[in-house]
């Protein structure tokens, strides 16, 4: 079969395509009043990664859907790829994945169905490695390649974990480098070098299930996964929630090598700029650099976490134990509410 770059074939790439936040809470106002149900635990009236609704006896389903299109030109990746960012919903919410049903749109007339078959054998792959069944779905012939999954998942509701019950004081950390949008961005445009091929798709299939094991911790207070928004934009959804405010220390974010040769070009993706355009009044301390990458849109990124901080010592031996020594020290920390909800220093 003839290369085809998939990439070449979608106006946007990976969650990068999300709707603009300031568009989105548009889209989804409604004077609709809807009847009340006590059963859904988390609903749209938050910004959580996932809905969850009580089935009693102390447990509760989670239930979310995410799908977007191609950020890499391989089929079989980015099966892989939108299938993990979709289960690591379930995993921000400190569940476990139980099954996933497909969701599918290929452009018939452009791209051969073969194609669309590796993308599904990416996602049967990325399941299995979850443990959980690719159990069915839906298709439609649609202008762009489109993939994704609806998953559901299982939670004791004592464990559940939201973006919004941060506390003033909890310490935060993050268990992805950034930059996975810059780097793609720049594979897009022909810009990427040698030596970082393939180091954005490599951290995209990595799923989060240390998130499971993160939900049976009471010191963890909040958590949520970077994806669209940019490390910015939910870590605002976090300041938000809790009614707090957010001190990044920069300098600890960690970060993709060779992220600034890709700033300095000003390879970036477009989506950072209006993430930007919607976080600006609501950020202090930012600089040329660190916007562009603390906005860059990410695609399963890591796990954005926020604990009491006298676990420090417990949570970061964990986080060595787990693997990712690299992400043992604190990004920010929680303040009261002032006047940005962001301050960087």
């Amino acid at each position: 079969m003839e290369e085809i770059k998939l990439t070449q074939f979608s106006h946007g790439a990976g969650c990068g395509c999300k709707i603009a936040p300031h568009v989105l809470e548009e889209i989804l106002k409604s004077n609709f009043v809807a009847p009340v149900n006590n059963k859904l635990i988390v609903g749209n009236n938050t910004k959580d990664d996932a809905a969850v609704y009580d089935i009693g006896n102390g447990q509760a389903l989670i239930s979310t859907t995410d799908f977007f299109m191609p950020i890499v030109d391989d089929a079989t990746d980015f099966g892989k790829i939108a299938s993990a960012n979709a289960i690591s919903d379930v995993y921000a919410m400190g569940g476990k994945p139980l099954l996933a049903v497909a969701i599918l749109g290929w452009p018939i007339n452009k791209l051969p169905v073969e194609l669309a078959q590796k993308v599904i054998d990416g996602a049967r792959m990325m399941c299995a490695e979850a443990g959980i069944p690719l159990a069915g779905g839906h298709s439609i012939d649609s202008p762009e390649p489109i993939f994704g999954l609806a998953v559901t998942g299982m939670i004791d509701l004592k464990n559940l974990k939201q973006n919004n019950t941060a506390k003033e004081g909890d310490l935060v950390y993050l268990t992805k480098k950034i930059g996975v949008g810059i780097l793609t961005t720049a594979e897009k445009k022909g810009l990427l070098k040698e030596e970082h091929i393939g180091i954005a798709a490599q951290q995209m299939m990595i799923l989060n299930k240390l998130g499971e094991k993160l939900g049976r911790l009471n010191y963890v207070n909040a958590m949520t996964d970077v994806t669209g928004f940019g490390l910015l934009g939910h870590l605002i959804e976090i300041a938000e929630g809790a009614d707090l405010s957010v001190e990044i220390t920069f300098s600890n974010v960690p970060l993709i090598e060779g992220l600034n040769f890709y700033t300095s070009q000003m390879c970036v993706p477009d989506n950072s700029f209006r993430n930007w355009s919607s976080y600006e009044p609501k950020v202090s301390g930012i600089t040329g650099e660190s916007l562009l990458i603390l906005c860059d849109p990410q695609t399963n990124g890591g796990l954005l976490i926020t604990i009491d901080p006298n676990y420090k010592n417990e949570f970061e031996a964990l986080l060595i134990e787990e693997g990712l020594t690299d992400f043992a020290i604190p990004i920010a920390r929680m303040k009261s509410k002032g006047e940005k909800a962001i301050t960087l220093i």
